[in-house]
């Protein structure tokens, strides 16, 4: 018999080959995913309606923002040894996450013995199960977000009968891409940008100053190619490494005119 802790991770399912634009090169990707780990239970069900994150920029505000979450009741024994859901996901302006608040329904329980017992959790309900998480997001890498629910020790049996939930959560965060920034050289050169590596490749446009971002790039070594439009020349720039978590700044790129 056995039950579980719940893990919620960071994000949005991740493309390999998309399109950025200049007015998200300032964004990170946060994922936000449900597992599970071993416990005493045949059931723990969890009611999730809501996923709010808080999130400091540059000069310390902040606010409360929720996710686009996948709304349900989770079993979280489906979720044990290693497997996950994607509960929820967000893209949102680089800074600090500081705070996460997990909103539930109604329809928690717990199943002992083949009979299944209401969880209670008043304070989910109202003002969800509020914890510190504390990752700081990089522009234009993508981030997924554990949250390890341990239900065996969350789970309180009342003695009477009842059952309610006192969650004891611990977080972790992994970045899981890097990116590429740089500056081109007339900006009205306007190349489409383009980071290949085997048969994979992400493209994306400088802004108007000049400045450019792909975003959400996996670690690896790339070739980086530049398009612009006439007369401008195309231009290449080989063995670009990118590193998990990182932002690879490139020299400025030059173009001429044939």
């Amino acid at each position: 018999m056995k039950s579980n802790s719940f893990v919620i991770i960071a994000l949005a399912g991740f493309l390999f080959v998309f399109s950025g634009c200049a007015e998200n090169d300032q964004n990170a990707v946060l994922k936000v995913r449900l597992t599970d780990a071993p416990g005493e239970y045949e059931q723990v069900l969890v009611d999730i309606q809501d996923v709010q994150i808080h999130v400091a920029d540059s000069s310390g505000e902040g606010n409360w923002q929720s996710l686009e979450v996948n709304k349900g009741v989770y079993n979280l024994l489906d979720f044990r040894n290693g497997m996950d859901t994607l509960l929820a996901s967000i893209e949102l302006p680089a800074g600090n996450v500081s705070q996460m608040r997990l909103i539930l329904g109604s329809g928690n329980a717990v199943m002992v013995d083949s009979v299944l017992h209401d969880l209670e959790t008043p304070s989910a309900q109202q003002s969800g199960l509020k914890f510190s998480i504390h990752a700081n997001l990089t522009a234009g890498i993508v981030y997924t977000l554990w949250i390890d629910f341990d239900a065996a020790r969350s789970i309180v049996h009342k003695g009477n009968g009842k059952y309610s939930l006192k969650p004891v959560i611990r977080t972790y965060s992994e970045a899981n891409s890097g990116a590429v920034s740089g500056i081109i050289s007339p900006p009205d050169a306007m190349p489409y940008i383009m980071a290949v590596a085997n048969n994979d490749t992400l493209g994306s446009y400088a802004g108007e100053d000049g400045r450019f971002l792909l975003k959400g790039i996996p670690e690896g070594t790339y070739s980086i190619f530049f398009e612009p439009v006439d007369p401008y020349l195309p231009q290449s720039m080989d063995n670009i490494t990118v590193v998990n978590g990182q932002v690879t700044e490139m020299d400025t790129v030059y173009f001429y005119q044939q």
